[in-house]
């Protein structure tokens, strides 16, 4: 179902039970570039014969667009050239419109850790016409999917709570959970020698690369969320080969990543409040309380109950920290108030024995918990977020007292998500590898459009505002909903923003921003036209 394949793009990213970093939450470019490796590869890479041909028999949605995939060869350390190489993934579907053609157009799906291989060609529906004048671009960043994967040793299998917990057991498990994913990545085979090279520049140089050795002048881009950031980390590296580039739910470049993560507690908090207004008009249908004091009242009590024993379903033991990460998950658009609703329904009823199977939405839930592909996504956020700039990594504090002093600190403004947005500790404190590179300082005018949700609870908006700022030369689009991502929500089967689509496909057909900043009303359902602000 829709809404378990949404949750499990960032149950990958935060971990399973712990060691946990917002899902989709992108390294900031936070502090002055180090000029330690060149921006580009020499000729020698740039003149590489591609061998195209059939994409692998896993890529579905590529074989159906008739794509052709080929490994791109780039330097693992840009500034030793002649040194190793690694292999980056790309496909490519050629415009069919060769008249009007403009050039490439690649994308980032986010994460980090996001695979993009088909990303580019599943933007097709909300381009419409548009993807026939691009060569549509698909990669793998480095390290990922099939661009010389790097891979952990495996993990052992997870402990389930016992009968009886207490918040700082869970936040000492967490702690546990983390160490054990930074030794089991950069202990593991060679992964110390490639670990440094992990990083947000070095993928925007390898996006780059490809289009150098495709023979283009420059790219056009579409990137979301890690996306985002990533391609303004691109036009301040290659402000010359920018071509139209479209960067949908971004970060403050001044922010660190622990901070872009407690950033997240009070919109979160704003959001569940806009949630429970909600579940108290259906509660006929929910049983959650009549006034939304009265239904989060009911969340919290759910909460404090499974900090001290966790809630039974089926096989499964639910603590407090992973209840968190559900709701967070779950909240983050306002078209899955139902599913947040049905799932708060069953865990109260599973809390106070009554519950005999779960609904669809919480046991696609707890089905994916058990998916090995969430340890393998996981692993990829890792990699950049513990890659990207500054020391301690991606600014994330070492000494786990911090976590929990900030945690406790937390739940007098914040009481649901506090915890979650201020006590999850990412590998990163334990990683151990300095980043070779500091962050991007982002200032510059090159042409972008920004999309951004007013109420994003992943990303805030004020965020965006800061990005908006230093990208002088930007124009903002602004949606009034709760979501994370504007650009094609219908194709999503989530409520589409159309002057937000129609802003994207006029900048990458005819190339012009709009003439100031504007806002979009959301005023339609998937699949049906209407007016718009």
């Amino acid at each position: 179902m829709r809404i378990a394949s949404t949750v499990a793009a960032g149950l990958g990213l935060t971990g399973l039970l712990a060691g946990a970093v917002p899902a989709l939450a992108a390294p900031a470019p936070h502090s002055p570039t180090s000029h330690h490796a060149p921006s580009s590869p020499d000729a020698s890479y740039r003149h590489q014969r591609l061998n195209w041909g059939p994409c692998s028999a896993a890529q579905d949605e590529l074989h159906t667009a008739g794509a052709q995939c080929a490994q791109v060869s780039v330097p693992l350390d840009y500034a030793k050239p002649s040194g190793r190489t690694i292999q980056i993934a790309v496909s490519r579907v050629k415009a069919k419109n060769q008249r009007e053609r403009r050039g490439v157009l690649f994308s980032n799906p986010g994460g980090p850790g996001g695979t993009g291989l088909a990303n580019t060609v599943a933007l097709r529906p909300t381009l419409k016409e548009v993807a026939d004048r691009y060569d549509l671009i698909g990669f793998d960043p480095r390290f990922l999917g099939e661009s010389s994967p790097i891979t952990c040793a495996p993990a052992p299998p997870p402990v389930p709570p016992g009968p009886t917990t207490s918040p700082r057991q869970d936040f000492d498990d967490s702690v546990r959970t983390s160490q054990d994913t930074a030794r089991r990545c950069v202990d593991h085979g060679n992964n110390a020698d490639l670990l440094p090279h992990a990083s947000s520049r070095n993928v925007a140089r390898d996006m780059d690369a490809i289009r150098a050795v495709l023979g283009e002048r420059k790219l056009s881009y579409y990137g979301i969320s890690y996306g985002a950031d990533l391609g303004a980390v691109y036009t301040q590296m290659f402000s010359r080969r920018a071509d139209r580039i479209v960067i949908d739910s971004s970060t403050d470049p001044a922010a660190s990543q622990y901070e872009l993560f407690q950033r997240a507690g009070v919109p979160l908090e704003e959001s569940l409040d806009e949630w429970a207004t909600w579940a108290a008009r259906h509660d006929g249908t929910y049983r959650l309380g009549t006034t939304r004091a009265v239904v989060r009242a009911s969340v919290q009590r759910l909460l404090d109950h499974a900090e001290r024993r966790p809630v039974a379903v089926r096989d499964d033991r639910l603590n407090a920290p992973l209840m968190r990460l559900l709701f967070r998950q779950l909240i983050q658009h306002q078209e899955h108030d139902a599913a947040l609703a049905s799932v708060v329904r069953d865990l109260v009823d599973a809390d106070a024995g009554r519950l005999t199977e779960p609904g669809p939405e919480l046991a696609g839930l707890l089905e994916l918990l058990h998916s090995p592909d969430l340890a393998d996504s996981m692993v990829g956020g890792a990699l950049f977020m513990c890659g990207d700039g500054g020391w301690p990594a991606g600014g994330w504090p070492k000494e786990p007292a911090t976590y929990w002093k900030n945690m406790q600190h937390s739940r007098a403004t914040q009481p649901v998500f506090g915890p979650f947005a201020n006590g999850m500790i990412a590998p990163c404190a334990f990683w151990g590898i300095e980043p070779r590179e500091a962050g991007t300082a982002i200032d510059n005018d090159v042409p972008v459009l920004m999309l951004q949700a007013r109420r994003d609870n992943n990303v805030p908006y004020e965020g965006a505002l800061a990005l908006h700022r230093k990208l002088t030369g930007s124009r903002l689009v602004t949606a009034d909903i709760r979501s994370h991502g504007v650009y094609g929500r219908g194709s999503e089967g989530l409520r589409p923003v159309p002057c937000a689509d129609r802003a994207v496909n006029d900048y990458l057909r005819g190339g012009a921003l709009p003439a100031k900043d504007q806002s979009c009303a959301q005023t339609v359902k998937a699949g049906q036209t209407g007016k718009e602000q």
